[in-house]
């Protein structure tokens, strides 16, 4: 049901996939209260993916909710709707505060780390790399962070 590897953004979204995200976004949550669009991937000129969430998990019912949602943007778009997966997109502060002893990658401004998720403050993350000091990174500096599914080899 899910994707293997959700996307948390393209690292340099189209001013249109931004604007689309928005808007779907605000479709969603407003249909559907409690369901959370985590990412949306453009696919093309006129195909996108949009990976949503909810406090109960997903399944193929809500997923076909969503889809009915989104039904008018059906004649100008394909429309595919996927949970995030077990390597979900973390993208608010209370994503990172559910992830507090997960592990993680994130690609910051400055470059790419992997490491534990040992905190997860008002202003910054604090990850413990696999070696080396626990570091503080900036949320503004996250360009893209997601889970890193354990269980996968």
């Amino acid at each position: 049901m899910g994707a293997r590897r959700p996307f948390f953004m393209a690292s340099n979204p189209s001013d249109k996939e931004r604007e689309l995200y928005r808007e779907v976004s605000r479709t969603v949550s407003s249909a559907l209260p409690g369901v959370e669009v985590l990412a949306l991937e453009l696919n093309g000129k006129a195909r996108f993916c949009v990976y949503v969430d909810a406090p109960g998990g997903v399944d193929h019912a809500l997923c076909e909710r969503v889809t009915g949602v989104l039904r008018p943007y059906l004649d100008r778009y394909s429309v595919e709707v996927s949970s995030p997966g077990p390597e979900r997109p973390l993208r608010t502060r209370e994503h990172f505060a559910h992830a507090v002893g997960r592990k993680v990658r994130v690609k910051t401004s400055g470059g790419r780390l992997r490491g534990e998720v040992v905190g997860a403050g008002p202003r910054s993350l604090r990850l413990a790399p696999p070696v080396g000091e626990p570091t503080d990174i900036p949320y503004d500096e996250i360009v893209r962070a997601n889970l890193i599914d354990e269980g996968a080899r």
